[in-house]
């Protein structure tokens, strides 16, 4: 088990396997439609994904960019040459595979209409699309942000993308640290809404 767990690879290798394992039983004890089993599958992709994004969403604003100006000098290329990089290759893909994953359970269940339009096409009559469509706009800006200023401002500021002096990078750090600054104070109220939708609407 040691040898297993020592392994990360071999770690998640073999918890999707028993995810799928688990995903076959849902599918031979499943009561309803087809379609019904493929948006369970969705749902259950679109959290996998969505806890990576925003986990890594979180480790950077509550433990990253906080402790940063308190680790030493000398101590920090460990973290915008090795940790960063690759923390930002989870979260950019995260915040895709949330989105798109996102975008096809809304389809299959039938209101992503009714829900990118705020309810519009209904008149506004219908408050659990209106609600959870706010929460789908919130996460479609956080998705926006991370691919179109994050990302591009992060890989100026760790090095990756070269040919930027000491001031082009500190510009671009504190850009990044905005833009995910402001995911961080819109992820709270789109997780309300994703949680307590299914809930209170079905």
């Amino acid at each position: 088990m040691t040898a297993l767990l020592s392994n990360f690879r071999n770690t998640i290798i073999v918890s999707f396997v028993l995810a799928l394992v688990m995903v076959y039983a849902y599918f031979a004890a499943n009561q309803g439609t087809t379609a019904d089993f493929a948006i369970a599958t969705l749902r259950w992709l679109h959290v996998l994904a969505g806890i990576l994004w925003i986990g890594l969403l979180y480790y950077f604003n509550f433990v990253q960019i906080r402790v940063m100006p308190q680790i030493p000098a000398e101590l920090k290329p460990a973290v915008s040459k090795y940790i960063a990089p690759e923390a930002l290759f989870w979260f950019r893909w995260a915040a895709l595979a949330t989105w798109v994953v996102g975008v096809a359970l809304a389809f299959h269940r039938g209101y992503l209409v009714e829900t990118f339009t705020l309810g519009a096409t209904e008149n506004f009559g219908n408050p659990g699309h209106i609600l959870l469509g706010i929460g789908m706009w919130l996460a479609t800006i956080m998705f926006f942000n991370v691919w179109a200023f994050i990302w591009p401002a992060q890989k100026i500021a760790l090095g990756i993308k070269e040919g930027f002096d000491a001031d082009a990078k500190a510009a671009a750090a504190k850009k990044a640290m905005l833009f995910s600054r402001t995911n961080t104070l819109l992820s709270i109220p789109m997780l309300v809404t994703m949680t307590m939708s299914q809930t209170v609407f079905g």
